[in-house]
């Protein structure tokens, strides 16, 4: 090319001021992916996010001499469409990242539940200024009602006279009977009715709905501190994750960084323990803590445990577990054979390969096993933890944007992406070497215990063995000392 004819080529003003709009984009999303890699910790790992961002100052120092060189080439505006499309990729990814982190955290702050005015389905009352009387249990649940009691008066214009039930069960089976004109149920308290009256909704229709939101308090920690523990709650119903539900899973997650420990202790759903906040520190099965919000279940455990829960990790088993599909599955190691009742899958001794839907029969199945909840729970434990190291290692990349949609569906957690990157991070840096323990507190089955969330019900517990007890207290502690 002669002399004259590069002097023209450089001198193309409309491509001189898209080259050097190009290499403006690539600086502004380098900027962006630089300050999210240090803000958040992500691949705070052997250095990644240093070498990363030396690499990206590196290749935009070259870019912008090239453009200073040859401002007007074609041959430039290619490489600078590469070199935008990388950072674009780059700063989509992390977008994604931040985005579910917030998703996650906003849903944490508060929990959802209806307090429902019923007639039974044939009644001749139709709406709700027809109504004189309505049962509800006044005392166990006095600060709900009281909400709804307000809704009516300010926003219905009614004032009907509210009379108390023992229980959300008991008001239903007066209804039942004839000896009540209306009732409310709680739908917190649903299912606990249906597990003496299967189906009992299709005998009632609605009057009046009023939604609770109610705002979650829950403690944090430093992101860079090197111990603490996490409430990994399990459930499984429909609805939203914000919904209110009695957990089925009580895991205590006990994590120390520095030693590389991570203890997991399982709390069977029917232990009888003192349940905090709407349980007035009444004894109970722990998993009617969760009728009262994710908070009152953390409370509980801290009070029975004497220590701190840092953070809480929700999960809704049912649209959890359809990650392992995304990640090829997990294996888990089985101590005891045995065929599930949920979709009838035998189970071997040995090392055992898990889909979504394996999985769920595995965490649900407790019939089938020697040690009833307590096995349950460990086979949960296992679960969980395999999960958890697939979507911490290079095979959650492969369906990358399918896993931040399912998480997003499945969890509802109060730790910041810093925490999460750090704990990811330092699993990273140990080759995946973290030495993980379990433990699972004991007790002894008893029918003749009074429940304080179902009143007159005869259920099944758990009472709580103190050695166990005991000994459950001070393997927390020694990994929080890191001993």
């Amino acid at each position: 090319m002669s002399r004259s004819r590069r002097t023209r080529v450089d001198s193309n003003p409309v491509l001189k001021i898209v080259n050097w709009i190009l290499w403006g984009l690539s600086l502004l999303l380098s900027a962006y992916l630089v300050y999210s890699l240090f803000r958040y910790g992500i691949l705070a790992v052997y250095n990644l996010n240093v070498i990363l961002s030396l690499v990206a100052l590196v290749v935009l120092g070259i870019l912008g001499w090239v453009l200073l060189r040859f401002p007007a080439r074609v041959w430039v505006t290619i490489i600078l469409v590469l070199s935008l499309l990388v950072a674009g990729v780059g700063a989509i990814g992390v977008q994604q990242l931040v985005g579910l982190s917030s998703r996650l955290n906003h849903q944490a702050n508060y929990t959802e539940y209806d307090l429902t005015v019923y007639v039974p389905k044939d009644s001749d009352l139709q709406d709700l200024s027809q109504v004189e009387k309505i049962l509800a249990p006044m005392e166990t649940d006095k600060d709900n009602l009281a909400k709804l009691q307000e809704d009516l008066t300010t926003n219905k214009q009614v004032n009907p006279q509210f009379e108390s039930s023992s229980s959300y069960v008991d008001a239903y089976k007066q209804l039942k009977e004839g000896q009540a004109q209306a009732i409310v149920i709680n739908s917190i308290f649903a299912d606990t009715i249906e597990s003496e009256f299967p189906n009992f909704g299709e005998g009632l229709r609605p009057l009046h709905t009023y939604q609770v939101r109610r705002k979650l308090e829950t403690g944090r920690q430093d992101p860079k501190a090197q111990s603490f523990t996490i409430y990994v709650s399990g459930i499984d119903t429909y609805g939203p994750i914000t919904s209110v539900s009695r957990s089925d899973v009580n895991i205590l997650m006990t994590v120390n960084r520095e030693s590389q420990k991570i203890l997991l202790t399982t709390t069977p759903r029917d232990a009888y323990v003192p349940i905090a906040d709407g349980g007035n520190n009444q004894p109970d099965k722990l998993t009617h803590a969760g009728i009262y919000g994710v908070d009152a279940s953390i409370h509980t455990l801290e009070n029975l445990y004497e220590t701190p829960i840092n953070y809480y990790v929700r999960l809704n088993f049912t649209s959890f577990l359809k990650l392992i599909d995304l990640v090829g599955g997990v294996d888990v190691e089985n101590d005891q054979a045995f065929t599930s009742l949920h979709g009838q899958y035998d189970f071997p001794v040995g090392t055992v390969h898990l889909d979504s839907e394996k999985a769920l029969a595995f965490v649900r199945e407790r019939y089938g096993l020697q040690g009833g909840d307590n096995d349950r729970g460990k086979n949960q434990e296992k679960v969980i933890t395999a999960v958890l190291r697939k979507l911490m290692s290079t095979d959650a990349l492969k369906n990358y944007p399918q896993i931040i949609q399912g998480l997003q569906d499945s969890i509802q957690t109060d730790m910041s992406l810093e925490t999460m990157m750090a704990l990811i991070n330092s699993q990273l840096e140990s080759a995946g070497q973290y030495q993980i323990s379990s433990q699972a507190l004991e007790g002894t089955g008893s029918m003749d215990k009074p429940s304080y969330a179902m009143p007159g019900s005869q259920l099944y517990v758990m009472e709580v063995n103190p050695e166990s007890l005991a000994a459950t207290k001070a393997n927390i502690q020694s990994i929080l000392e890191g001993q």
